[in-house]
């Protein structure tokens, strides 16, 4: 009995004993790293560049007063359907005189006492020239009978007749005086004319002044700059009238280093723009200068100006307008039918590209060759082959040969 006891004793312990061993064995066992995996394909990647950019219409054109005045309360709206050369967007008026101080106005009469004294002057003189030439005008008469008796020469006869031109000319001088210093009497009493006039308010009353504005071109009111009624100089503005539906463009403001790799003719894709549908657009200008600005961050940039036109259907953007923000991918290298990796995959390994590839659940170190590399997608020229499973992310704890699992995300 005391033998079975302890051979049951035995038999427990090494039971025991197994299964710690089994646990130890167990929780001590390698296991295989969890990595992320990627697959090596085949197909078509492009490189791009990035940029926001904004709408505008290509040919705006800004409406400015023709003249000094008073512009009228503009009734047009933004948005509003505008005709060239029929639809009336505003209306001015010219402005009142200014209000005349004391001494302005004295001044003024000053110059208007002056004028009439100038013009009794003229008269005077018009009084003597008109003297002088009846005197010479008789001269000749008498002088014409002394030739034909011949008591006088021919020399005196064309003295007479010279006399009398020169009388001729100086009545034509002195009534163009008269007509010169009228005038300056107008001018001079026009100085002394302010908005309280009574003659201003006759003249007001009696004719029409307003001077309407037409619209330059066919399109759509964008903005209104001057709405109130108000007293502008010649050529403030007052509002700006573009084609939308036919003239609507983008421009976006590159960093000078990306744009000496854009040229016109790259593609481009439009997107986050608050449509359903993707728009696509065509470069057609890439500005020759570049502007210095600066960063939210106050670095110096050099930034560089490119205009992208809409290749899509006017109506697939209805809802876009002037000044609009945009999201735009332009095209500047594609390849169709490529080897492309994963560019998460690769790292630097002794000055060239390397990855690890999984092979029979190993992680194995491999040197490639890479082309272009977008930041996402990267063209491999050499060391990989279509459906390699690579490691994603490699963190600096993975070797060569470690054991590992393709992390399973729930």
């Amino acid at each position: 009995m005391a033998k079975a006891k302890k051979r049951s004793r035995l038999i427990l312990t090494s039971v025991a004993g197994l299964l710690v061993v089994g646990a130890l064995t167990a929780a001590f066992w390698p296991q295989p790293t969890l990595v992320d995996m990627g697959t090596v394909t085949r197909g078509t990647m492009q490189l791009t560049i990035d940029e926001e950019g904004r709408t505008r219409v290509s040919d705006a054109y800004v409406v400015s007063t023709p003249v000094a005045g008073q512009l009228q309360r503009v009734s047009v709206q933004p948005g509003d359907p505008v005709i060239r050369g029929e639809t009336i967007v505003a209306h001015m008026r010219p402005t009142n005189p200014a209000a005349l101080d004391v001494r302005t106005r004295e001044q003024a009469q000053a110059a208007v006492n002056a004028a009439e004294a100038a013009l009794r002057v003229a008269r005077a003189d018009l009084n003597a020239a008109l003297a002088n030439r009846d005197l010479a005008q008789t001269e000749l008469s008498r002088t014409e009978q002394l030739v034909e008796r011949g008591i006088s020469s021919e020399a005196a006869l064309d003295r007479a007749r010279q006399t009398a031109r020169v009388a001729e000319a100086n009545v034509d001088t002195a009534e163009a005086a008269i007509s010169m210093r009228e005038a300056e009497i107008t001018n001079a009493q026009a100085q002394l004319i302010g908005f309280d006039d009574p003659r201003l308010a006759a003249a007001i009353g009696t004719a029409s002044d307003d001077i309407p504005l037409y619209a330059p071109a066919d399109g759509r009111i964008l903005r209104v700059i001057q709405q109130s009624e108000t007293s502008l100089s010649a050529g403030t503005p007052i509002m700006e009238i573009g084609d939308i539906a036919n003239d609507l463009e983008i421009v976006v403001e590159l960093l000078s280093t990306d744009a000496v790799q854009v040229a016109p003719g790259d593609a481009v894709f439009v997107a986050d723009w608050g449509g359903s549908t993707a728009l696509t657009g065509e470069v057609v200008r890439v500005d020759p200068f570049g502007i210095t600005q600066f960063s939210a961050l106050g670095v110096e940039e050099q930034r560089v100006n490119a205009v992208i036109a809409f290749t899509s259907p006017s109506v697939d953007y209805t809802g876009l307008g002037h000044g609009f923000r945009v999201e735009t991918q332009i095209v500047v290298w594609e390849a169709e039918d490529t080897l492309i990796v994963p560019a998460s995959a690769l790292f630097r390994s002794r000055d060239a590209w390397a990855v690890f590839v999984v092979e029979d659940d190993a992680a194995r170190l491999r040197t490639i060759e890479i082309g272009h590399n977008n930041g996402i997608e990267a063209q491999v020229t050499g060391g990989l082959s279509e459906g390699d499973r690579v490691i994603l992310y490699p963190s600096s704890g993975l070797s060569e040969g470690m054991s590992v699992a393709e992390r399973v995300i729930n």
